[in-house]
């Protein structure tokens, strides 16, 4: 340090940069360092354990101790004894410092002065556009402001001096106090100047001076500093803006533009760390100079501007690889024969220096040679060294041009082999993961600001630089900032994710709320007004306002109109850009996708949505209608299919998990699916107010229907059991959640069936005798009338048949709108289910039933109902026990039919083609329980329906002879029965009906129907 003298003319900026650079950083590092020592508040008692210690382990006290103590003490106050330290290396030091008098005045200009002189412009300049960025102090282009501050407020403190008698470093120095008012020491730990080198100077005599010099330094910057920034910033943004736009367009241009981008880097790194450091720790009187919400554009256009650097790195290659080659080598190397005096070894290092550079080719950068050009830059720090001091042959203070041309030299060779190195030294914001707080605020309010959102990317992009602040030395904190920066990456990403999910479910609210007003129940109004407007009839109040019609949000009187929906469309197209603006980001070696945080959110969202918008009330027992329910998911759906447009995400993958879900009973979180409160719903509710006697079944209008009651139903039952309304089911449901609906179903008739099985146990005997007596009419009715729990029996019948009719309903509803999605397999299937050889063994015609099934094709013997019935086969039961109960349970119910005639509501409606209290469900219910039955037990179903009709039919023509009325009062209604279940059954025939039953009681039986509801109507 004492042997380093020089000339001090712009010795920095254009001859000896590296030396002068690594001289002031050594001194401003030394400082810090004891600052930072003198902070610590227990160091003595740490130093003191360290000894103890060093005692222990190596019986002995540390030697250097006693110096370390010292030191300790002498720099309790740290700055007034280096004040003194310094004494000595004022000269060398004060001559480095007054150099940047070319260098940091004109890099701390207004907003105004880089405007005027179209500061980081491509474009001002059209024909100069190609020409090579050049400048006298090349890399002082982008030396950080950051640092010069610090040179220049440390190294005037430690010289002060020189600020008496050169008025150079007086200008320097009040310029320097006048931009900021903390400096940062290390990563938070900040600095306050004007306190500090006021309490310094008042003890010094005659410097009054300048104390008065700080204290109005002081007022300029609390004044008039954070304006300045917050315009720097300003301009900034632009500045980047229009560089990055250019650039994006014109890659090329980076070879010879680079100066460009890292000025504009450096600029930029410099104007927000100067905020963040300011933002705390300023005395503030304009809060809103300190707290910038563009904040994040700026941030964003710098991470575009690296992004381009690092995509077309072989780019500048290829340029700077022929410019040191072509131009640079051939200029130093006539600098260097125009030396007068050149030494040996400066000659054999400058010689080294354009062989180098001469032996360069394109074809390295084609065949991705690795370049390494550290080498050559230690050579010329050592030439610097060599000829830097006062008795050097080569003086590189008397050789300004070949200082000049090295500078630039090893600018071109960082554009080589040290891109990624430069990009940290221009633009690393590693210091955001000390100042987490602010991190966050930033974003949140960058989130806010609508037209700010799209920049929000930056953020998390920003966590990429977090690991540029560890070091080698201390590898201990690797794993704790690694951590930070994955969880400030994953948490802005997932809030990002939340914001657009937020916005796509406010415009998908709005989307329903439009499809709603489409809803066929809204035109009935309209309807009845074109009606009494025909008749000229005056209905409602005068002065009522006209309902709007659909569509009349979409007529625009004027453009400037700016609606709800079209905020959220703008505010969500401004997020997914950011969104969308990175495929992945490395992040600590974990690898971050942003679309994928967004696709997760609207799968949970959507499933969220689609189980909310069925507005199930368990209390009241109240569902949306399935037609509904469709119309809003479908409203959501192509919402949701609008984001594709907006960023590169596969939204039927969304689709596909979702709704695969929805059609299982519980959903990956374990929540209930719209499948599994529909599915409670129509069994809970719909079908067992059927069951109560409220609701029935009305073939002719294939739906459930109220009837008239004192307790009136909170719902109409044909709302929910219209072939519309069970194609809407099946549309939402799909193939799955109608078979999980279907074995729902299934495992309730199971439950009828095992109680009937015990009614039949209970009236096994008198069943057995029955079987064998049909043709004996005195014996069958004193055995009839042994028989417990007939009612039971067929109310349980009928229970079953209206299930196995809702199932129908549900089923041919499924085969529609499969046959409209899937026509081709639909037909495939139906095909082969209708080609079944007779003689196929049973499994395979069950497997064959089964897939019919799952398609909604009626089939003769249901599957669901086989595999429910099976599952009750009890092991103390011998299979012929089994197949015997079987039977007798057709006995009872073939003989318990003609009890139904006395029921007043058993009577048949031609209107509705069936009965009240839903009896016409029995000829279902008898098919299918037969057909499943013997299928399990290995019976013929047709001789056990064989003998069901001869029994039934035994048993209703006894009724025929009753003189009671009471007994006989809807008997035809009740040989109509006969006919339906014939008709069900794909096993009888009405021929077979004809020899059991004659078919003129039949014919009379329906006219006799007829005749009786034609009466009633009139």
């Amino acid at each position: 340090m004492n042997g380093w003298e020089t000339k001090r003319e712009m010795i920095f900026s254009t001859v000896n940069f590296d030396l002068t650079k690594n001289y002031l950083d050594l001194i401003i590092t030394y400082t810090t360092l004891m600052i930072l020592l003198s902070r610590i508040e227990e160091r003595k008692a740490i130093i003191g354990l360290y000894n103890y210690a060093h005692e222990m382990t190596h019986g002995a006290s540390d030697r250097e101790y006693p110096r370390l103590g010292q030191m300790i003490v002498d720099y309790e106050n740290p700055l007034k004894k280096m004040m003194e330290e310094f004494v000595p290396h004022s000269k060398s030091l004060s001559d480095a410092l007054i150099s940047l008098q070319m260098v940091y005045p004109r890099r701390n200009l207004s907003a105004d002065q880089w405007r005027n002189a179209q500061l980081l412009s491509l474009i001002s300049a059209p024909s100069t556009m190609l020409n090579p960025a050049q400048s006298d102090t090349m890399p002082c282009e982008y030396l950080s402001l950051d640092a010069m501050e610090k040179w220049i407020i440390f190294g005037f403190i430690l010289c002060h001096g020189i600020l008496n008698s050169d008025a150079t470093a007086l200008n320097l120095w009040k310029l320097a106090l006048q931009s900021s008012s903390c400096l940062s020491l290390f990563r938070d730990e900040v600095f306050h100047i004007h306190k500090a080198a006021e309490d310094l100077f008042v003890n010094i005599r005659g410097y009054n001076k300048r104390i008065n010099d700080i204290r109005e330094c002081k007022e300029a910057a609390v004044s008039h500093a954070g304006s300045m920034h917050r315009e720097r910033r300003k301009f900034l943004r632009s500045a980047l803006k229009e560089l990055a736009t250019v650039l994006s367009d014109q890659p090329g241009l980076l070879g010879p533009k680079a100066l460009f981008v890292f000025m504009a880097l450096s600029f930029a790194r410099d104007e927000i760390i100067w905020l963040l450091r300011h933002a705390d720790n300023m005395p503030k009187k304009s809060a809103d100079d300190f707290i910038d919400k563009h904040i994040a554009e700026l941030i964003f256009y710098m991470e575009e501007l690296r992004a381009h650097v690092r995509k077309y790195g072989p780019v500048m290659q290829r340029y700077y690889v022929q410019y040191l080659s072509g131009f640079d080598a051939v200029v130093l190397n006539e600098l260097v024969q125009n030396l007068s005096v050149c030494p040996e070894d400066e000659s054999i290092i400058m010689s080294s220096f354009v062989n180098t550079m001469t032996s360069l080719s394109v074809k390295q950068v084609e065949d991705g040679e690795v370049f390494d050009f550290r080498g050559m830059r230690l050579d010329w720090f050592r030439l610097q060294a060599y000829t830097s001091v006062s008795k050097a042959s080569l003086s590189l203070a008397d050789h300004r041009e070949l200082g000049k041309m090295m500078n630039t030299i090893i600018f071109h060779t960082k554009m080589v082999d040290s891109l990624v190195e430069m990009l940290v030294e221009t633009s690393d914001l590693s210091i955001f993961c000390f100042y987490s707080r602010a991190f966050e605020k930033m974003f949140q309010q960058c989130l806010e600001l609508p037209s700010q959102s799209r920049y929000s990317i930056a953020f998390p992009l920003l966590c990429t630089h977090f690991m540029s602040c560890t070091h080698e030395l201390c590898p201990e904190e690797r794993h704790h900032i690694g951590d930070r920066s994955l969880s400030l990456c994953n948490m802005f990403l997932d809030e990002m994710a939340k914001q657009a999910r937020n916005l796509i479910t406010d415009i998908c609210t709005e989307q329903c709320t439009l499809s709603d007003q489409l809803l066929p129940k809204h035109c009935a109004k309209t309807i009845s007004q074109a009606v009494n407007k025909k008749s000229k009839k005056q209905t409602g109040k005068k002065g009522e306002p006209e309902r709007e019609k659909p569509g009349v949000e979409s007529m625009r009187k004027n453009r400037l109109v700016v609606t709800n929906l079209d905020k959220l469309h703008t505010a969500l197209s401004e997020l997914c850009f950011s969104i969308n603006y990175v495929p992945n980001m490395v992040v600590w070696e974990h690898t971050f996708t942003p679309r994928e945080y967004l696709t997760s959110h609207l799968e949970i969202r959507f499933t969220k949505s689609i189980v909310g918008m069925t507005m199930y009330n368990q209390a009241t027992q109240e569902i949306a209608k399935p037609s509904e329910l469709l119309t809003s998911v479908r409203a959501y759906m192509t919402v949701l299919q609008s984001i594709e447009n907006y960023v590169q995400i596969d939204i039927t993958r969304v689709f596909n998990n979702v709704l695969l879900q929805q059609t299982q009973h519980l959903d990956s979180h374990g929540e209930p699916t719209i499948t599994s409160l529909y599915t409670n719903w129509y069994l809970e509710t719909l079908l067992r107010q059927v069951s109560n006697g409220h609701i029935a079944y009305f073939p002719a209008m294939k739906a459930f229907v109220n009837l008239p009651t004192e307790n009136e139903l909170t719902f109409n039952a044909e709302e929910y059991s219209d072939i519309s309304e069970m194609r809407a089911l099946s549309e939402l449901l799909g193939p799955y959640g109608m078979k999980f609906l279907s074995e729902s179903l299934m495992w309730h008739i199971s439950s009828q069936v095992a109680e009937l099985k015990k009614l039949v146990v209970e009236n096994v005997e008198v069943l057995t005798q029955m079987r064998t007596s049909f043709d004996k009419p005195d014996q069958m009715a004193a055995l009839f009338k042994r028989l417990s729990s007939v009612d039971s029996v067929l109310k349980r019948m009928t229970i079953i048949g209206v299930i196995l009719s809702f199932r129908s309903l549900a089923q041919e509803a499924l085969r529609d709108v499969l046959s409209y999605h899937i026509p081709f397999l639909v037909s495939s299937i139906e095909d082969f289910k209708d080609h079944i050889p007779r003689e196929t063994d049973m499994k395979v015609a069950m497997n064959v039933y089964e897939l019919s099934s799952a398609a909604g094709l009626p089939c003769e013997i249901d599957p669901a109902l086989v595999v429910a019935l099976s599952s009750q086969k009890s092991e103390n039961i011998s299979p012929e026990e089994e197949y015997k109960i079987a039977c007798l349970l057709m006995v009872f119910v073939a003989v318990s039919l003609p009890t139904l005639a006395s029921n007043v509501m058993s009577q048949y409606s031609p209107a509705i083609e069936g009965h009240c209290n839903n009896i016409h469900c029995l000829a279902k219910a008898i098919n299918q329980i037969a057909a499943a039955l013997f299928t399990i037990h290995k019976g013929s179903i047709e001789d056990r329906l064989k003998e069901f009709l001869a029994l039934a039919s035994s048993s209703l023509l006894k009724i025929g002879q009753e003189t009671d009325k009471t007994t006989t009062r809807n008997r035809e209604s009740v040989y109509l029965l006969l006919d339906m279940i014939v008709q069900e059954s794909p096993f009888l025939t009405m021929d077979l009906l004809e020899s059991c039953f004659p078919y003129v009681l039949l014919r009379n039986a329906y006219h006799a129907v007829y005749k009786q509801s034609v009466t009633s109507s009139a």
